[in-house]
This record gives C-alpha cells, structure tokens and sequence, in this order.
C-alpha cells in the first residue's frame, strides 16, 4: 500500500482530484501523525495540591508522586507540591477546581471528597472534579489499651450488641474515615444502634493513640501504621482490621473483621483526581502516567514500608468507585445522624 500511495504523487497531483486524494495518501502514510496532533502534555510547571499540613499521610503520597516524577523524568515539567490545609481538605480540592484548568494540577483526594458533601461540610461533589487515579489503601485497625478485658473483634461486637455505651472509641474527627469504618462494623454485626456509640472525637491519630494508650478511651480505629507500633510495644493490642486481608507487619496476626464474621471493608484510601472538565487528552496524559508511576520499584518499596495497600485503577475505573463508595457512606451516614444527602436510586442517575 505504502509503495503505491509513494509512487502515485506526481500523476494524482496533475488529476482534479489531486487535493482530497493528496491529503488522503498522507493520512494513510503517516497515521501517528494525526494521533501526535491530539496529544497534550502539562506546558507549564505541575503541582500536585495537597488539602493538609506538611508531613501528613497524604502530603507523603503527593511527595512521593513529586519524587518519582522528577528522578524519572516521567513528567518533563518542573512538579511542586501545594498545600493548602483546611476544612477536611476542602480548601485545597476548591483551590484546584478554580485555578486548575489547563491540566498541570491535581489533587490528593481521600473519603474525606465524599463525607465532606454528605455532612454539608462542603459544596464540591466529586461529580464536580475530574478522577484521575487510585492509588492505596491506608487500612483501618481496631485496637484496645493493652490491659482491657476485650480480648478480640468478639468480644468488642458483643460489648456493643450489649451496651453501645459500654465502650468509648476514639477517632480523629467525627465523620471521617475512622469513624465511618467503626460504624461500618457496628452496622454489619447488626443489633447495633449507631447513633449510641460511645464515640469520642480528637484532633488526629497521635492524640487518639494517646488517650487509649493512658485508658482514658478503651478502644480505637485508627491507621494501621498508628497501631502497628503500639502493638509491637505492648502498649495496645489489635483486635481487627477493616481490610481484604491480612496485612503484614506487627499487626500480620490480627484478623480481618470478615474472618470474625463482620461483613464490613473499609480503608482510608487514597487517589487523585483534576479539576472539573479536564480533556479526553489530558485524563489519557494522567492515565499514562499513573499506570506507569504504581509500576516504579520506589513506588512499591514506599507501599510495603509503609503498610499501605497498594490499589490502582484508572480514571473511568476511579469515577465508577467514586460513585459507588459515595452510596455506602450516604447510607451509613444516614444511620448516624450526619447525612445531608438521600441516598439516590440507581435508575434516577
């Protein structure tokens, strides 16, 4: 075909079809070259936005990204990392969606996208922003002080079957992923009335672990990577994990939540989206280097150092996550009192 389209420029040139048949032979001889036309690539420096402090769970992912971009030189343009702590994260996903639309910024996002609308703590839905990634799970572990009665995931189900006062759990902010993830359990053993849970809200983690650590709560759910040290010290011991599976590590013997049959999966995962009406072009260019990042050997080394469960999927594979994980939150924030949103009927999208 190509030795044909070649040697039959000149007598097509002198035909009255000499311009379509010209630009059609081009076409077909040179087929990457109307593919390159549509390519995009960031122009300008990137910066990943990150809605919290410096040196938290979240700022470490954006800075691993910033790390692995720049040593590999998978993304050519200079990359920063932005944060703009605030209102569970709202400040910086809003930051994005108004200053983000030529494609060079993206954002850390967490469940946090999601309880921030149900609560009514935020306008931004995540239909309002472009998914772009997922990229691990932070498990969520369940752990008592280290002199407490309740010996496993049982007996703290029966404790609360019983008496949903009877045991304090402290969380790092009411409504957010460990909080969710306690009334994820409860709400699966059944016989629980959320609502009643004796639950005691902290600033974050640190102050949680704390508290448990000096019995002045009785129990946690908090990040595995919290809970793993405090257990390999004595200090705490683990009754339960909100993940698929084991993980390993110091907490590589406590069982799943399912394996004490709770049916309930949750974990404070991690992914990034873009701003709101991103290109086909420029979700393909993210897609590209996502797929690629998660494949890095320091990608994989941070995950495993880090008791993370790595987690990716897609853009598309992303927003239909999104959806889904939205409805169960609205479900179990509703049994708890701090739902703003109706759950809506899957023919009504």
């Amino acid at each position: 075909m190509s030795t044909i389209v070649t040697t039959s420029f000149k007598s097509i040139a002198t035909s009255k079809l000499a311009a379509p048949a010209l630009a059609l032979a081009l076409v077909i001889a040179s087929p990457v070259t109307a593919f390159a036309q549509k390519s995009w690539k960031p122009d300008r420096p990137v910066e990943i936005i990150v809605g919290t402090d410096p040196g938290s769970g979240f700022d470490r992912t954006a800075r691993l990204l910033q790390k692995i971009w720049q040593t590999t030189h998978l993304v050519e343009q200079p990359v920063t990392v932005v944060n703009k702590a605030g209102g569970f994260g709202a400040i910086g996903w809003v930051y994005m969606n108004q200053r983000g639309k030529s494609g060079n910024m993206v954002a850390i996002m967490s469940p946090l996208l999601l309880t921030n609308k149900i609560t009514g703590n935020m306008d931004l839905s995540y239909r309002d922003v472009t998914p772009l990634a997922l990229l691990e799970d932070e498990e969520i572990a369940f752990a008592v002080y280290a002199d407490s009665p309740i010996k496993t995931g049982k007996d703290f189900i029966a404790k609360l079957q019983h008496d949903p006062t009877s045991v304090s759990v402290g969380v790092s902010g009411i409504g957010g992923q460990n909080h969710v993830a306690l009334a994820l359990v409860a709400q699966a053993a059944s016989g629980i009335e959320l609502p009643k849970i004796k639950v005691v809200s902290f600033a974050g983690s640190g102050d949680v672990t704390t508290a448990v650590i000096g019995g002045h709560v009785e129990s946690t759910a908090s990040p595995a990577s919290t809970v793993g040290p405090q257990v390999q010290a004595g200090r705490m011991r683990a009754i339960g994990i909100s993940s698929e599976r084991r993980i390993g590590g110091a907490l590589a013997d406590v069982p799943t939540w399912r394996e004490q049959g709770v049916d309930a999966v949750f974990s404070n995962w991690r992914g990034v989206i873009g701003p709101k009406g991103m290109t086909p072009e420029q979700t393909r260019y993210w897609d590209d280097i996502f797929a690629k990042t998660v494949e890095t050997q320091e990608w994989k080394d941070e995950i495993q150092r880090s008791q993370l469960t790595g987690h990716y999927l897609p853009s598309h594979e992303t927003g239909e996550f999104l959806s889904a994980e939205n409805e169960k939150l609205i479900g179990v924030m509703n049994k708890l009192g701090l739902s703003k949103e109706a759950s809506v009927p899957q023919a009504a999208r």
